[in-house]
């Protein structure tokens, strides 16, 4: 990403809504050329630009959350996807994260198959055919755009893959990833156990956060993509559990 994308995206973080020619002053660039920039975003689905503003999406979808760190979210995507070859299948949960390694794939690989519950992603990615997608049934959740409940479980019941990659609400030493909805949490489960492995995609941030409802996946999960910032102590944590973590860098 540009660096004038990642100014763009933090002023939008912090004030949710800009006048458009505002922007352009502070940014010290034309209206034309800062509304290339919004054009560029708004087609990645981060931001939305109405009546001569500049808004962040709602903080509370997977399309309002792309925004939040996008930076480090690229990278972990970026890295994830080097466990991919073409023409594999795998499975993507649901999340900001995994979003952008849908992208990714559907981008710069030929002939992955996507299985996913999450409709957002498949929506995300339409329109590039070099990624397959096999939608899986169940009951819908509007608010987080995925697929859940017995239906998903029988879905899946008849799939393997090599690599299911999730996202995760927070962690807690000693009990692991945790998820703040028992239904996706769920979801989670029943979908890993299709899988040999699985990849936990997170900002180092979220190690700090401590979700509800523990995603019981040990064994599973092989690897644990996260950028610098994560803690020594969780570093470790993960590694004595068998996980191994690999860190993305910030771009020099």
């Amino acid at each position: 990403m540009a660096q004038r994308d990642s100014q763009i995206l933090e002023i939008l973080v912090q004030r949710k809504r800009i006048e458009v020619a505002a922007l352009a002053d502070e940014l010290s660039v034309s209206k034309v050329t800062i509304r290339k920039d919004l054009e560029r975003l708004e087609g990645k689905g981060i931001i939305h630009r109405e009546h001569g503003f500049a808004l962040l999406s709602s903080a509370d979808d997977v399309q309002g959350r792309l925004a939040y760190h996008y930076e480090e979210k690229q990278r972990i995507a970026h890295r994830a996807a080097s466990f991919i070859s073409n023409g594999d299948t795998v499975m993507i949960e649901s999340g900001s994260c995994c979003a952008l390694l849908a992208l990714t794939i559907a981008e710069t690989m030929r002939d992955v198959t996507i299985i996913t519950n999450s409709a957002f992603i498949a929506g995300y990615i339409r329109g590039k055919p070099a990624a397959n997608t096999v939608l899986l049934g169940g009951f819908y959740q509007n608010d987080a755009e995925v697929t859940v409940g017995p239906l998903l479980k029988q879905s899946c019941e008849s799939l393997h893959v090599d690599y299911m990659f999730i996202g995760t609400d927070g962690y807690v030493e000693g009990v692991g990833f945790t998820n703040d909805d028992q239904f996706r949490g769920q979801a989670v489960r029943d979908m890993a156990a299709c899988a040999s492995k699985v990849v936990v995609l997170s900002e180092s941030e979220k190690f700090s956060r401590r979700g509800v409802l523990p995603l019981d996946l040990a064994g599973k999960i092989a690897y644990a993509v996260t950028d610098e910032g994560i803690a020594d102590r969780h570093r470790r944590a993960l590694e004595a559990s068998g996980v191994e973590v690999v860190i993305v860098r910030t771009a020099i």
